[in-house]
């Protein structure tokens, strides 16, 4: 059974990027694999640090299962996910332990830092899973089966200095919107949290505006996810693409990435 590992930075961040994929493959029989790099201890006006996290575990796993993945337990709090040894080595092992051949997580230039080292983390930490002297936490074998890591796409579809980013693919995921959006209504606590710090717009409002939009930049989807490949050095065969292996005729090339 392949496996695939969604890391993210924060509780919901999933949910928002790349639910939709995550149920598409789950339909196609893949063993799917959940896990926030934060336990999302800052993500409230109202509650403790401590209170919030088990909040918010709560609901990633109220989500999680909605979605039918593996939760994995949280690494870091909010605005402490450094580049750092011990972090680095632990997400080494949940690669290891997994061995997804396909992982899941944020473009590498995004609005904030969680986001941007979350990203780095990943990549590292997936390229040293078949490196035998390094040593993961906690210690697991190395091995060298071909992964690919895919990027999804920066909030508001810009890079932090506003410039226009173009994915390389759209996947449709019309047929499981409703599944997404109910996984993302999960985190209650984040509405008033997100109209807080984010101004007034219900979170699954902003979850279906983005679908929509990138439905319309395909050309060809209603509603969307997208995501660009990792350079394959270090991770498998240049040609490798298991995502649009698995969903065949719900992944369609942008041709503008392909111009670029």
């Amino acid at each position: 059974m392949p496996s695939v590992l969604a890391l993210f930075a924060h509780p919901d961040d999933i949910e928002f990027r790349a639910a939709g994929t995550l149920l598409l493959l789950g339909q196609q029989g893949w063993d799917l694999h959940y896990c926030n790099l934060s336990n999302g201890d800052l993500g409230s006006a109202r509650m403790t640090m401590r209170k919030t996290a088990l909040v918010r575990r709560s609901e990633s796993l109220a989500a999680a299962d909605l979605m039918g993945a593996n939760w994995h337990r949280s690494l870091c709090s909010d605005l402490q996910i450094f580049y750092d040894d011990a972090t680095l080595r632990r997400v080494c092992g949940l690669v290891r332990l997994i061995k997804p051949s396909i992982l899941l997580t944020h473009p590498v230039q995004d609005y904030m830092e969680d986001h941007m080292i979350t990203a780095r983390l990943a990549v590292t930490g997936a390229f040293a899973r078949g490196i035998p002297n390094y040593r993961s936490k906690p210690q697991r074998t190395a091995h060298g089966d071909s992964l690919t890591i895919y990027h999804s796409t920066p909030h508001g579809l810009v890079d932090p200095m506003r410039r226009p980013v173009e994915p390389e693919a759209y996947v449709d995921i019309g047929a499981v919107l409703a599944q997404k959006r109910d996984a993302l209504a999960c985190h209650h606590s984040q509405k008033d949290w997100l109209d807080l710090t984010q101004g007034p717009d219900s979170y699954l409002h902003a979850l279906e505006r983005d679908a929509l939009t990138l439905g319309a930049r395909s050309g060809c989807f209603h509603h969307a996810e997208a995501w660009t490949r990792h350079l394959h050095l270090g991770f498998g065969a240049e040609a490798d693409n298991p995502l649009q292996d698995a969903l065949q005729q719900r992944y369609s090339l942008n041709r503008r990435f392909l111009l670029d």
